[in-house]
């Protein structure tokens, strides 16, 4: 079907998982795949994606947990769209331009913020408070991560010494917390957060601005496809 290979068409490789949610989501949602209607079988829309049996798997877990699909096992099974598909509340719906200019915003400040704090020379009480909320961020429970998430954030914009700048990304990730706070929190993105967190932090550490920015924006792109994918 050529509109189902556009939309399962192989993803990148930097957010494979937030990706392929974006994807089904899509399908779902433009009922290109309709409700009642089955996914292509596992094997096969994983070739399709380009991604692996255990990513796809975690990708439908988490839908199936969110209460867009479920799975069926037997000889007609597989993973169906449930009837109705959920649909988010009127004062939970996102007009596309203001979800973009909210994104494109942090995505200006906060990879501006990561290469300014990676060019500074930071001194032990920054590098110990980026390295703590680090700590505290990848530690934190379901309930607390989305807060220490932004504390990290945060401290990063803290380093590059500018307040100004710190008080953009606050600006910035208050406007996308509001956006975040619509959709469930999946524990395979936040996982692979965890883990951005680390190699952005080790780069701004390091005194390496271009490959800070760059970590930042993968990191960023994650949270992005997410919030399309459940908001528009």
């Amino acid at each position: 079907m050529p509109l189902q290979d556009a939309l399962f068409r192989p993803v990148r490789a930097g957010n494979a998982f937030e990706e392929t949610v974006e994807r089904l989501m899509q399908a779902i949602r433009l009922g290109v795949v309709g409700p009642g209607e089955r996914l292509p079988a596992e094997r096969e829309l994983a070739t399709r994606l380009g991604v692996s049996r255990v990513t796809l798997r975690e990708a439908i877990r988490s839908l199936q947990d969110a209460g867009y699909v479920e799975s069926r096992r037997g000889r007609y099974g597989g993973t169906f769209v449930n009837s109705p598909v959920p649909v988010a509340a009127p004062d939970r719906r996102v007009d596309p331009e203001e979800l973009a200019d909210a994104l494109t915003l942090r995505l200006a400040v906060e990879t501006g913020a990561a290469e300014c704090a990676a060019g500074r020379a930071l001194g032990a009480v920054e590098r110990r408070n980026l390295l703590t909320r680090l700590t505290e961020c990848r530690d934190a429970s379901l309930e607390e991560y989305r807060r220490k998430d932004s504390r990290l954030h945060l401290a990063i914009a803290e380093a590059t010494g500018s307040p100004s700048l710190t008080a953009a990304v606050a600006d910035a990730r208050t406007r996308v917390n509001a956006l975040l706070d619509r959709i469930p929190l999946l524990a395979p993105n936040l996982a692979h957060s965890n883990e951005q967190h680390e190699v952005i932090v080790t780069h701004i550490v390091a005194g390496d601005p271009e490959a800070a920015r760059r970590a930042m924006a993968e990191h960023l792109d994650g949270t992005a496809l997410l919030l399309r994918g459940f908001l528009t």
